[in-house]
């Protein structure tokens, strides 16, 4: 199934290194706390990421930056990572993930919310 999915391999190890998390620690921490944890996974399981770094963001074709935003994670140098501790991921707009995904030149993001019982996510996939 994953094959077919744009990094979808890859968007599955991040997903499985949440649940590892998720399963751990539950719900109502704050996001620093799912970060931590996340990244300590994400280095168990092999992943190339970096966290809250400076993400540049581009403007069509221009070649040079016209700002930073700073980005959770990035893995791989493919997918950006959002995290959240909401009681309810659905109440939260999708609209400007995607709006990062292409001001960062990325095509595939993770929205993950660990503040509800179960872990939830969204993957994005920005269309050109």
């Amino acid at each position: 199934m994953t094959e077919n999915l744009k990094h979808g391999d890859l968007t599955q190890k991040i997903i499985g290194c949440a649940f590892e998390v998720h399963k751990f620690l539950g719900n109502g921490f704050q996001e620093v706390i799912y970060q931590r944890a996340l990244a300590y996974e994400f280095r168990k399981a092999g992943l190339d990421f970096s966290r809250e770094i400076e993400q540049d963001i581009f403007y069509k074709d221009l070649e040079e930056p016209i700002g930073t935003r700073r980005a959770d994670f990035v893995v791989d140098g493919k997918v950006l990572v959002e995290l959240k501790a909401l009681i309810k991921l659905e109440d939260h707009p999708l609209g400007p993930r995607l709006n990062y995904l292409k001001a960062y030149r990325l095509e595939v993001g993770l929205l993950i919310n660990f503040g509800s019982k179960s872990m939830e996510f969204k993957r994005l996939v920005l269309t050109r």
